[in-house]
């Protein structure tokens, strides 16, 4: 999605007030180019890598000594999940105070100029956190299956519809990611906020996003072995 010239504008006068968080776990074939595409959006970037075996860390510590005053890298010893790094990485964000804190796959699905559209509400004061909306029309059937599902396990277990409750994308301001508490270690967590969002009478808002579907980035995400172990998950939670 390229960027109109006032929407342009505004970015740039706004970018050094977003950090993104970046949880990558073995993000070798995609790490390099999600991470120089958001460089040029002169934001801040802090990457958390969750324990990867194969190269990634080394590609992000070679970008974080290009870019030090850009570039912030958390590392898990061991592999813990998506849940717990977003943990690390909004942890060590909100002691960086940005107006904007963004969850950004690391697998290529999405466009880092949509950032300029999740991060306006939060800037404008129209909303606490957003989530990037996928089109579900333009998406797989089975992923598309798949995330119909969650959204309906999401509402029956945190009462709340959402359109796309398992987008990684999204943006908070400061007060909704410190009072936010994330638990779930896996994919669980994408369920787990949008509890917290209403739990904590934050304003949601969701906005359109573009995504690019490449059999990489379909191999990743919630499917539905992963969506049964997050079923499971939240019934032994409801009857602890």
């Amino acid at each position: 999605m390229k960027k109109n010239s006032t929407s342009e504008l505004f970015f740039n006068k706004h970018s050094k007030d977003i950090l993104v968080v970046l949880p990558a776990f073995n993000e070798v074939k995609t790490i390099e180019k999600v991470m120089n595409d958001l460089l040029t959006l002169d934001l801040q970037l802090l990457v958390v890598d969750d324990g990867s075996v194969d190269d990634t860390y080394k590609i992000v510590e070679k970008l974080s000594k290009r870019n030090p005053e850009q570039i912030s890298v958390y590392k898990h010893i061991l592999n813990r999940g998506l849940g717990a790094s977003l943990r690390t990485g909004i942890k060590a964000a909100l002691l960086k105070k940005p107006r904007v804190i963004v969850t950004f796959d690391a697998d290529g699905q999405h466009h880092s100029q949509d950032i300029y559209s999740v991060s306006r509400p939060i800037i404008e004061g129209q909303a606490d956190v957003v989530i990037g909306k996928r089109d579900f029309k333009e998406m797989p059937f089975l992923k598309s299956f798949g995330n119909r599902i969650m959204n309906t396990i999401t509402f029956f277990f945190y009462g709340h519809l959402v359109e796309d409750s398992q987008s990684g994308f999204r943006a908070f301001n400061l007060k909704a990611a410190a009072l936010i508490k994330l638990h779930a270690s896996g994919y669980g967590v994408s369920s787990e906020i949008v509890g917290e969002v209403f739990r904590q009478d934050l304003i949601l808002e969701e906005v359109p996003i573009t995504t690019i579907y490449t059999d990489y980035s379909l191999s990743k995400g919630t499917n539905s072995r992963i969506g049964l172990k997050i079923l499971a998950k939240l019934i032994r939670d409801v009857f602890k």
